[in-house]
């Protein structure tokens, strides 16, 4: 909103000398980690009242870990509020609407994707712990197959428009520069040298260009999966708004790289033309999370529950899809896919040995993995930490696999 503002009166901003303090605007950077400010400040403002709010609706936690030891252990977490997520999608949206270049498509999917996931979050929330207020035998929240439609129904949705986005936007270079499947060490334009980086690039003849159907399925399966990892992995004080807080930063530079033509062409990696301002989409979400770890931190007094997993994991794989950069989400959101890897093998390890040998039996002490280092030994601020720390290694090795093309 204030990009447009600026735009359109930039006649009387310049006969009043105004356009000189105000022409910051016009720096995708500059409004990307003013973003980060933004969103920071508005979590810390509303922040208190909302907490306040969501005590006064009684709407805490009751978490049951189906492990005597960990629920044990997470005693205290008891009666916390949850669906503190609305905190940190507002946070996101608003943001969006004040900083962002509001005529970029990929800026009205990003909203998109924050309202709708966090809706599905929302309902569920609000069905699950205010059970106890309404009448015998009210749902206790969404059925998993519900909620499992919806994600997927939407991420399909999402990567249709984005593949036809990519059609509209991508007219310099082509669509396929918006459409390919980005392999770790592949380049995706021929190298050039630094004096020709004004001709028009060539696409190496290697690079997988993606159809409609194969670019929905995998754009389908990183949104609806980022979004349940991120779900699964909001289980300790200050962890998954950590370790979304370090990978939004780490996507705010791949939008900036990706969306280019310059970084692009010279790093070739995939140009996303009109991506810009998905570095200030990434600002808000960083921010919104650093803001959230204000009131989330050990002891944390409000929780983010499934408004905020859901809709931060949903907007994470969205920017990884349209960057063109799902390996790179692979890496740098590598603590979520290893939450969501441990629940799987726990399960389908637990099933498979019961089938073999009539019992079954748990590779870990309790899944998702945060719970099996924490009954190991590990403080819960340790695990969290370390979990950031990881993040924090995984985003520079991400980064330095670019240069390996």
């Amino acid at each position: 909103m204030i990009y447009f503002l600026v735009l359109q009166f930039q006649e009387t901003l310049e006969s009043t000398g105004l356009i000189r303090v105000l022409q910051v605007f016009y720096q995708v950077e500059f409004r990307a980690f003013l973003a980060v400010l933004v969103s920071f400040g508005l979590v810390l403002a509303f922040g208190p009242r909302t907490i306040r709010w969501l005590v006064r609706q009684k709407v805490g936690d009751a978490p049951e870990f189906h492990n005597t030891d960990v629920n044990e252990l997470m005693r205290s977490r008891a009666g916390t509020p949850t669906m503190g997520g609305i905190l940190i999608c507002g946070s996101i949206i608003a943001t969006t609407l004040l900083l962002a270049d509001l005529s970029g498509r990929y800026v009205h999917i990003a909203i998109a994707v924050v309202l709708s996931f966090g809706l599905i979050g929302m309902a569920d929330d609000w069905l699950k712990l205010t059970t106890a207020r309404r009448s015998p035998g009210s749902r206790d929240g969404l059925r998993p197959w519900e909620k499992l439609l919806f994600q997927v129904g939407l991420a399909a949705l999402f990567s249709w428009v984005l593949f036809s986005q990519g059609t509209v936007e991508s007219a310099e270079l082509g669509s396929e520069a918006a459409r390919v499947l980005n392999l770790p060490f592949q380049r995706t334009f021929v190298p050039v040298a630094p004096d020709s980086m004004l001709d028009q690039p060539r696409m190496e003849t290697g690079v997988i260009v993606l159809g409609v159907g194969m670019f929905v399925l995998l754009g389908t399966l990183v949104i609806a999966g980022t979004s349940n990892a991120v779900n699964i992995s909001d289980g300790m004080d200050g962890l998954a708004a950590g370790v979304m807080t370090i990978a939004a930063i780490a996507f705010m530079i791949v939008a900036r790289l990706g969306a280019f033509r310059e970084s692009a062409i010279m790093l070739s990696i995939p140009y996303v033309e009109g991506g810009g301002d998905l570095m200030v989409v990434a600002g808000a979400m960083a921010g919104a999370c650093l803001g959230f770890l204000w009131f989330n931190s050990s002891p944390a007094k409000v929780f983010m529950g499934d408004t905020g997993s859901l809709a931060l994991g949903g907007l994470l794989g969205y920017l990884a899809v349209a960057m063109r950069q799902e390996i790179m989400l692979i890496l740098i959101g590598g603590i979520f896919f290893l939450e969501i890897g441990s629940v799987v093998v726990q399960v389908g390890w637990f099933k498979f040995t019961r089938i073999r040998t009539g019992t079954g039996r748990r590779l870990l002490r309790c899944s998702p993995i945060h719970h099996h280092f924490h009954l190991g030994g590990w403080s819960e601020q340790q695990v969290v930490t370390r979990f950031w720390l990881i993040t924090i290694v995984l985003s520079m090795a991400a980064f330095a696999l670019v240069k390996l093309r």
